[in-house]
């Protein structure tokens, strides 16, 4: 009997155990499932953030496109802005030098173009006694082509040349004294080298006339110097020209007559291998803005 009692004891101590076994197992079947719940809603959840960030940066992405076009549009409506501002600017400047310049500097004139008596260079300034070919003689050349000219001998010098001024600007009364003595020693003859008052380039204060100790005042066998063949090569450098080559119509052959254009137009020149009385007045005065630049 005892027996019996302790075997269903067991018994049912076995299937209350079981029981609470599968009562866990139950429990945890179900925490598990709402867990899972949990997982999936916070993963659509998720999804749908991830979904409406796309739209998001979509959305900004052509908003930041259409920014930048806009900015570009408005970059390039400035540039333009700009560029005009500039162009402007440039044409005002240029109207001041030009305002600024005597309309007769580059003018094409010799024996086509008058100076009158009262035509003086707007500023003189005195070449350095050192270069002059008389010491004790006053050269003066218009003080803005003046600067370049100083360069010019300077540079020669450092060459190891004896580059010379022997006459430089000179009046309509100085020019027509100067005319009258060749008249009354050559005649005639003296219009191949001399030009009346009025029609000098050294009136313009642009002009100078070169020499060397060895050559002198004469200017025979110039062109046959070392000073000369510098000047062939280098003066457009300083922008001086030749006014008066050879196979020239208006006056015999000089080769110590150099003249101030401006240096655009005389790299202009020896680059195209022309003369200034080459070129026609409208092409000249396209130049008129460069002249002391």
């Amino acid at each position: 009997m005892t027996r019996l009692l302790l075997i269903s004891g067991t018994i049912l101590l076995i299937l209350l155990c079981a029981g609470v076994g599968a009562y866990g197992l139950y429990q945890q079947s179900r925490e598990l499932a709402a867990t899972r719940a949990e997982l999936e809603q916070t993963r659509f959840a998720a999804e749908e953030a991830a979904q409406e960030a796309e739209q998001t940066v979509a959305a900004k992405t052509e908003e930041n496109i259409a920014l930048a076009g806009e900015l570009r549009i408005a970059q390039q409506t400035n540039d333009a802005f700009t560029t005009q501002i500039s162009k402007i600017s440039g044409t005002v400047g240029a109207l001041e030098k030009l305002a600024k310049t005597d309309p007769e500097l580059l003018a094409k004139y010799s024996k086509v173009y008058f100076l009158n008596e009262n035509h003086v260079p707007s500023g003189l300034a005195t070449i350095d006694r050192a270069f002059g070919f008389q010491s004790g003689r006053t050269y003066e050349i218009h003080a803005d082509a003046g600067r370049h000219l100083k360069r010019l001998l300077e540079d020669a010098k450092e060459d190891g040349l004896s580059l010379l001024v022997a006459s430089s600007y000179r009046s309509f009364d100085t020019q027509a004294a100067l005319k009258s003595g060749y008249s009354v020693k050559y005649g005639t003859g003296a219009n191949a080298f001399s030009a009346d008052q009025g029609f000098s380039e050294h009136q313009l204060g642009t002009a100078v006339d070169f020499t060397t100790p060895t050559v002198g005042g004469t200017f025979v066998g110039f062109d046959k110097s070392k000073e000369y063949e510098w000047l062939t090569r280098n003066a457009w450098k300083y922008g001086f020209i030749l006014s008066y080559p050879k196979g020239n119509t208006y006056y015999q052959y000089e080769p110590w007559h150099w003249r101030f254009v401006g240096r655009a137009l005389a790299e202009r020149l020896h680059e195209d291998g022309q003369d200034f009385y080459d070129l026609d007045q409208r092409t000249i005065d396209g130049y008129l803005g460069e002249l002391f630049d």
